[in-house]
């Protein structure tokens, strides 16, 4: 039998492939595809208000580019888009590493698109290393239900650092998915944390996931994120869990009576649940609806939405001002310069910072 590596022609393709790069050297049949070109900014918009998901995943890319050329196209399409945005229930979950924050996002995603209908757009926000910058990415792994749903949208993005967990760009990608026709929207947060406050002020409801039979329920959640919270649920409430699990509720009812009472006027509720048992989870949604309403009914809503643009306005004052100060040609070289002196103690760290910020003036000046 003539074996292939013995035929002429082939040895033509394999070296054809290696000088030319037309045809792949493991398939000498298979051509190479081209890279598609990137969509007009025009064409990024169309495809997302039609609500085309292919579209909709490469415009959040755009967004979450670091790349200046990327940051310009992506800030073109949201403020197109923002016209087509608002009009959604935005829902903050947070809760402790383990509480089944992923798990009940699919059961609360799924019932609610079987019962009120409408399209899902899940955030979820992966814990980034401080040592490699890399993420993992898996939560769509534990979302088996929406990861196949046709009218889910799930979207997992590295915190890259950012504050309390909630990727830099998120906000940014909630106004594209409005625009793509998604009318509610979960951000899932990395854990419980003071800094949540970044996800609470993007969201229109802010849901704590909490577990039962752990110890003593309030040590370890501060006072911040229990006043945050407008609804507080404790999982695993099947089995020989149920009782600790009303039990620990009665705990955070109490708890929550302490503080002053919310801006929007709404009295935070507890509930218990079972994720895995698909168990309560309607309980959870009324009373999301519920507040929604209430909001509404007394113009929070409204008033709330509106302070969160001015909130944004200000990260993204201070977001611009952070790179321009670390990005500025002189400052570069200084950093290195200044950093050695503290280090070395001939200068302390305040007057080091003052030396670069007057240096970073001093050249905007020119």
């Amino acid at each position: 039998m003539d074996h292939p590596e013995n035929n002429e022609e082939y040895k033509g393709l394999q070296v054809n492939a290696g000088v030319e790069g037309g045809v792949s050297i493991v398939n000498p049949y298979r051509k190479k595809n081209p890279r598609k070109p990137q969509p007009t900014v025009s064409e990024f918009v169309e495809g997302i208000v039609k609500g085309d998901i292919t579209m909709l995943s490469r415009a959040v890319t755009l967004v979450e580019s670091v790349k200046p050329e990327h940051q310009v196209i992506a800030q073109e399409v949201i403020e197109k888009c923002l016209p087509y945005s608002g009009n959604s229930v935005r829902v903050g979950i947070s809760g402790v590493p383990g509480a089944g924050k992923s798990t009940s996002i699919d059961v609360f995603g799924t019932y609610v698109l079987e019962k009120k209908g409408g399209k899902l757009a899940v955030l979820a926000i992966d814990p980034s290393s401080e040592r490699t910058k890399g993420s993992i990415l898996g939560d769509k792994t534990r979302m088996e239900h929406l990861a196949v749903h046709p009218k889910a949208f799930i979207r997992p993005s590295p915190s890259a650092g950012s504050l309390g967990g909630v990727a830099r760009k998120t906000r940014e990608t909630i106004i594209l998915c409005e625009a793509a026709g998604f009318d509610k929207i979960f951000v899932e947060t990395v854990g419980v944390g003071q800094s949540e406050t970044a996800c609470h002020s993007m969201v229109d409801f802010f849901l704590l996931i909490q577990l039962a039979g752990t110890g003593d329920e309030l040590q370890g959640i501060k006072r911040g994120i229990m006043e945050m919270a407008d609804g507080i649920v404790i999982n695993k409430a099947d089995g020989d869990n149920v009782e600790r699990a009303k039990l620990a509720a009665s705990q955070f009812r109490t708890a929550l009576h302490m503080f002053p009472a919310p801006d929007s006027g709404w009295t935070p509720e507890v509930h218990t649940y079972s994720g895995f048992y698909n168990i309560g989870v309607d309980k959870v949604w009324d009373m999301i609806y519920r507040y929604i309403d209430f909001v509404k009914l007394n113009g929070w809503f409204d008033y709330r939405r509106n302070e969160q643009s001015k909130y944004w306005m200000y990260e993204s004052i201070n977001e611009q001002l952070r790179n321009s100060f670390y990005q500025n040609t002189l400052i570069e070289p200084m950093l290195a310069e200044e950093e050695a002196k503290v280090l070395q103690g001939k200068v302390t760290s305040f007057v080091a910072a003052k030396h670069l910020l007057d240096a970073y003036f001093e050249d905007m000046k020119k």
